[in-house]
């Protein structure tokens, strides 16, 4: 495989399987809505803000503490998930917070493309690879996530049955990873 395709799968594979956080962060966004525009918008706001910090660590110009990197990660994913209990529909200015959020998790997938390394003279190739397997991978997610929901989407017990249920899940699980990861870990 070239280094191109490499790259493509070690992104791909930092999101599935290796990457649960961020799983669990792309379904939040996914059933925060039942209508594509508004996904769309989170998606694309998540997508130019990662892309951005992702950059910015790997070259260098920017470094923030992983502990500090990841217990926000969390953070941001339990805030997802809980909003969806509390709004049928995102707010106005959810896709401004996601971007926010993307931001950090930029910084995530920095620190997991640091420890493959880039390679001398191929860094930006290898770092656009890297993004393009990371958004194929949660492309996948959200594809699987439709592919299971899309016969109930519309069903006025689907928001009671499946989104409320799920987020909390997702909220709960995020709440422990931030406290694990800001007091427990070394």
């Amino acid at each position: 495989m070239d280094l191109l395709g490499t790259y493509i799968v070690w992104g791909v594979t930092h999101i599935l399987p290796h990457g649960v956080d961020h799983v669990l962060f792309i379904l939040a966004l996914y059933f925060s809505s039942r209508h594509v525009r508004p996904l769309i918008w989170q998606i694309t706001a998540f997508t130019a803000a990662h892309t951005l910090t992702l950059a910015l660590a790997a070259l260098g110009l920017i470094d923030f503490p992983e502990r500090l990197v990841e217990t926000l990660i969390a953070v941001s994913i339990a805030y997802a998930a809980a909003e969806n209990l509390f709004r049928t529909e995102p707010a106005p200015w959810r896709p401004a917070l996601v971007f926010a959020f993307g931001l950090l998790h930029g910084l995530g997938f920095a620190g997991v493309l640091s420890s493959l390394g880039l390679p001398a003279g191929q860094t930006v190739p290898a770092l656009l690879a890297f993004n393009v397997g990371v958004e194929l991978g949660q492309l996948a997610v959200l594809a699987g996530a439709f592919a299971l929901t899309v016969r109930f989407r519309e069903s006025g017990w689907y928001r009671r049955a499946v989104v409320m249920p799920v987020s909390a899940v997702i909220a709960l699980t995020a709440l422990y990873w931030a406290v694990e990861r800001a007091f427990l870990t070394a």
